[in-house]
């Protein structure tokens, strides 16, 4: 399985490290004593994020959420990539970050994993995990890999699945990033699966700027977008399903140290999951990236819509 999702993180490992260090110093104020003490489970928790903006904005709504339900919650957001925050919550010195389970199974708990869709992942994940570690239910909501087409060339084709491209894609350019082209989910998944041979391939971004202005201009008629880019809703595109999982299921899943966390804690993340959906947070990543909205103010918000603690 080939990743590039916004939860596979990039970056220097030196300059991440040390930016997890300075944030976990900054708790110190707020945690008396050694701030990588595990959290105890009596209510108190540390919730951290990934570096990008979606991240933060799910462990605000933890955050939030488990303080409306008396949880002492300390903040550690933008911590840096999996492999600098991936330790840290291994051995208690975070209790809950919001994790993507098929790029967490794939690039931290098991890399020769197969697995792909929501049900495969969970189930390796649960039996994979080192025991210190639990992952919670998953979320409908998921941020992946998708193939995206105008919302123009959606209806003048009647188009809602990747499978109904086959007569059309003799004549289409497909649009991605370079490694697309020979990534095992990419041309040649797409071949497999669903007997796509597209007219020509366009080397573009990684569901960035070069990628959706080269499919709104009609450069490419199809493209690889992630599911919760907020582009989707401003430029209103069509992301396609997926009926035969050619991309790994990428469901937003609380990823939870097992020792630092109760019943209450459980049930009020789980509640979470059961109730975000990739449409609710790509409006939330609108609302964030796009209109530059407070990240507290729009994960209050959502939980006040959805009737749960805020």
């Amino acid at each position: 399985m080939y990743l590039t999702t916004r939860s596979v993180q990039r970056g220097s490992a030196a300059s991440l490290a040390l930016a997890v260090g300075l944030a976990l110093a900054a708790c110190s104020s707020s945690a008396p004593g050694n701030p990588l003490t595990p959290a105890a489970s009596s209510g108190s928790v540390i919730v951290g994020s990934a570096n990008f903006p979606e991240d933060e904005l799910l462990a605000q709504i933890y955050a939030t959420a488990l303080a409306a339900k008396g949880v002492t919650v300390t903040d550690q957001f933008s911590i840096g990539a999996r492999e600098v925050y991936y330790p840290e919550i291994e051995k208690g010195a975070i209790t809950i970050i919001p994790e993507y389970n098929g790029a967490l199974l794939a690039t931290a708990v098991d890399p020769s994993s197969t697995a792909a869709t929501t049900a495969q992942v969970d189930a390796q994940l649960k039996a994979r995990l080192p025991a210190s570690l639990e992952v919670l239910d998953p979320a409908p909501a998921q941020d992946k890999d998708s193939v995206t087409v105008t919302q123009a060339f959606a209806a003048r084709y009647h188009l809602t699945s990747i499978a109904q491209l086959k007569p059309l894609a003799p004549s289409m350019v497909f649009g991605a990033p370079p490694e697309f082209k020979t990534r095992p989910d990419g041309q040649a998944g797409l071949r497999k699966r669903y007997g796509l041979v597209f007219k020509g391939f366009d080397a573009l971004d990684e569901s960035g700027p070069i990628t959706l202005k080269a499919l709104m201009d009609g450069q490419v008629q199809a493209a690889d977008v992630f599911t919760t880019t907020p582009q989707i809703l401003t430029d209103h595109l069509v992301s396609l399903a997926d009926p035969k999982s050619d991309f790994a299921a990428q469901n937003v899943i609380p990823l939870v140290y097992r020792k630092g966390v109760n019943a209450t804690i459980v049930n009020t993340l789980n509640a979470i999951s059961a109730r975000l959906t990739t449409a609710g947070l790509l409006e939330m990543d609108k609302a964030t990236i796009v209109d530059h909205e407070n990240y507290s103010t729009v994960a209050t918000a959502w939980l006040k819509a959805e009737g749960l603690p805020s």
